[in-house]
């Protein structure tokens, strides 16, 4: 795994530290960016540690909700509505169609309870999401995409 600031790295380390705290052997490391993933239900969360400038880093719990899924006029508005009664985070469509859930919070000032206020969200979002996604518009869930 490779940091690119001090900062980055001293963040991840607090956060592997807290993720392995709150949920025991779950948590696996990827090896491509700093960060933990695991599962819940149906859904897979990553939580990714970046750097912010030079003296700080962030921490982003992602989930990819659906892939695969038909981006119609009409799942778009649902998302955009859904999004505006979100307490944490929104969904969003990264570049290859794929329909994301995520938070960021500021890695400096983040505790233990804020880490784990954002992975819960973003997991019981997704899991719950995911199949109201899958189910009217296709897709496929995480869990589907394992096998």
């Amino acid at each position: 795994m490779r940091f690119e600031t001090l900062k980055q790295e001293a963040c991840y380390e607090k956060v592997e530290r807290w993720m392995r705290e709150l949920y025991g052997k779950f948590p696996c490391p990827k090896n491509e960016v700093p960060g933990l993933t695991l599962f819940m239900g149906s859904a897979q969360v990553e939580v990714l540690v970046s750097p912010w400038g030079k003296d700080d880093s962030i921490i982003t719990t992602r989930s990819y909700v659906v892939t695969g899924a038909e981006l119609t006029p009409d799942l778009m508005r649902f998302l955009l509505r859904e999004n505006h009664n979100m307490r944490f985070g929104a969904f969003g469509v990264d570049e290859q169609g794929d329909i994301v859930f995520e938070h960021t919070i500021v890695g400096s000032t983040c505790d233990k309870p804020e880490l784990e206020a954002s992975v819960n969200a973003v997991l019981e979002i997704a899991d719950d999401y995911d199949d109201k996604i899958a189910e009217r518009w296709g897709g496929k869930r995480a869990l589907d995409r394992l096998g």
